[in-house]
């Protein structure tokens, strides 16, 4: 099975590709730090040493480049099973306060890029009537936040993107699922004085993406929600 994953090299992106790994995936994985795919890279071929473990170092805003890579993927790698849609940038602010670029910057990332690499691995999907699109969304796809508007505002949108990718999917038996974790400790933060195991964890949203993918050939999870059971958020 082959899967590309956007956004690897920390965080979800690097606990999922880790999951996939243990579990015989070969993978096409982006981000932009060579250094940290480097590194991942590494760690996975010692968890699955005949891998086929392909890297590439981008920013997925960079439409033209995230386009090259996903036709080096699939040379790399052959027909795509999983596409993993989990870059994202956070950018807190409110939308009276915040920068006015703020909402055009994270929609190039949490945006476009899903879209773009769903339409290029969706087509070949449907006509082989195989394969399935996991999109990262949050919990403000559903519960806004207003001290991250337009971080909400684009989490929204790559959820309504996933409903309309399963309405055009689902007839060709590709499956189509939105995974919205609550607050997850990531990079995004550090220093917080809130207990690490308060959060829900990378690995936790990893072990969500593995449950999606192993439900019989009938079943299908629109919607995953992950909250963390602490009462600190």
């Amino acid at each position: 099975m082959n899967a590309v994953i956007t956004g690897a090299s920390k965080g979800i992106g690097r606990a999922i590709a880790l999951k996939l790994a243990q579990e015989g995936y070969n993978l096409a994985l982006c981000a932009r730090s060579l250094t940290d795919l480097k590194s991942l890279q590494s760690d996975l071929l010692q968890i699955s040493p005949n891998a086929n473990i392909y890297i590439e170092a981008l920013d997925c805003a960079d439409l033209p480049a995230l386009h090259s890579f996903a036709k080096q993927a699939q040379a790399k790698l052959g027909f795509i099973d999983v596409l993993i849609n989990n870059v994202g940038q956070y950018l807190p602010g409110t939308i009276l306060e915040e920068a006015d670029d703020a909402l055009a910057l994270q929609m190039q990332t949490n945006v476009y890029p899903a879209y773009t690499l769903s339409k290029f691995f969706g087509k070949e999907m449907r006509t082989r009537k195989s394969g399935y699109i996991i999109n990262i969304c949050s919990i403000a796809s559903l519960n806004v936040v207003k001290e991250a508007a337009s971080y909400s505002v684009t989490k929204v949108a790559l959820l309504g993107l996933t409903t309309i990718l399963r309405e055009e999917l689902q007839s060709s038996g590709v499956k189509v699922s939105a995974i919205l974790p609550g607050a997850t400790y990531t990079s995004s933060w550090e220093g917080t004085p809130i207990a690490p195991e308060k959060f829900i964890q990378p690995e936790d949203v990893a072990q969500a993406v593995w449950t999606c993918l192993n439900l019989s050939p009938g079943a299908t999870i629109d919607q995953l929600i992950l909250n963390p059971i602490s009462k600190a958020f």
